[in-house]
């Protein structure tokens, strides 16, 4: 199997347009596989992108999955497209498919133009983030990708043991142009042991930044420095949403009565109600 490449500029165009249109079609409701069994007719025929739908295609009617599909295909999808479309397809998961494929979306649109890799670093890592898709994956995941060099795989693995025990901000700012010219000024002959990967101004705004919410720094990234802007999750407050949680709380009444009657029977089995259940009861 081929090994990944980095894509020309064409395939992420058709890319950005596939997960556009795919998301928007599945949130009208309409079947995953018939949408992949048409919207490869749409894309550019100079491109791989026809193909790698096609076969998705085919994936998803045997398996069921879209992710397993994206894994089969690691010479042309990247393992952090597979990685966000396996998380959306998890039960439970606050990750929709529709907002999985947004993500990808802006992920493709901004490879398209002038990417660089402190750039699809905080977009990759932000996405993780804000979705809880677990680090040790997507970390690993980004790594894969052939856009990043043996300096920067090196640092996702300093970051997945480090993150959450030291600030956001000095992970970067600590592998910044900034922080070589500050030890500088106070060591002349100083030289990083590991090469900076970030410029100075991801650097300043990185320093500046210290000890706030890391969210906080992705916002200003993306204002200064164009960063693309990671679409933030949404709690659902349609009326499909609103009659589940209603026929929800309609289910917990009517355990609650049904204990109430056994209790008065002398019956009472308290083995099949969960604990929380009881919470709002009075002693």
């Amino acid at each position: 199997m081929s090994p990944p490449i980095v894509l020309e500029r064409e395939e992420y165009v058709e890319q950005a347009y596939f997960f556009r249109v795919f998301r928007e079609r599945v949130s009208q409701n309409i079947a995953a596989q018939d949408v992949l069994d048409h919207i490869h007719e749409e894309i550019l025929t100079t491109t791989r992108l026809p193909m790698a739908i096609q076969f998705l295609a085919t994936e998803l009617k045997h398996t069921g999955l879209l992710g397993s599909g994206f894994a089969r295909l690691p010479h042309y999808f990247t393992a952090f497209q597979g990685f966000v479309i396996s998380q959306a397809e998890q039960a439970g998961h606050r990750l929709t498919m529709p907002a999985a494929l947004l993500i990808l979306e802006r992920l493709a649109g901004y490879m398209a133009e002038k990417a660089t890799r402190p750039g699809l670093f905080v977009y990759q890592f932000e996405a993780i983030s804000r979705n809880r898709l677990g680090y040790d994956e997507g970390l690993a995941a980004m790594a894969a990708d052939p856009f990043y060099d043996l300096a920067w795989c090196d640092y996702f693995d300093m970051v997945r043991r480090q993150v959450g025990s030291i600030d956001f901000g000095d992970l970067i700012y600590v592998r910044s142009d900034l922080y070589v010219y500050d030890e500088r000024r106070r060591d002349p002959g100083y030289e990083p042991p590991v090469p900076p990967l970030f410029g100075e101004k991801e650097g300043k705004i990185a320093k500046a930044s210290r000890g706030r919410d890391p969210l906080f720094l992705f916002a200003a990234l993306q204002r200064q420095l164009g960063y693309p802007e990671v679409p933030r999750p949404k709690e659902r407050d349609d009326t499909e949403s609103k009659i589940l949680a209603l026929n929800a709380k309609l289910r917990e009444m009517e355990a609650r009565l049904k204990l109430v009657e056994s209790e008065v029977r002398g019956q009472v089995d308290l083995s099949q109600f969960k604990p929380e259940m009881f919470k709002d009861m009075p002693e």
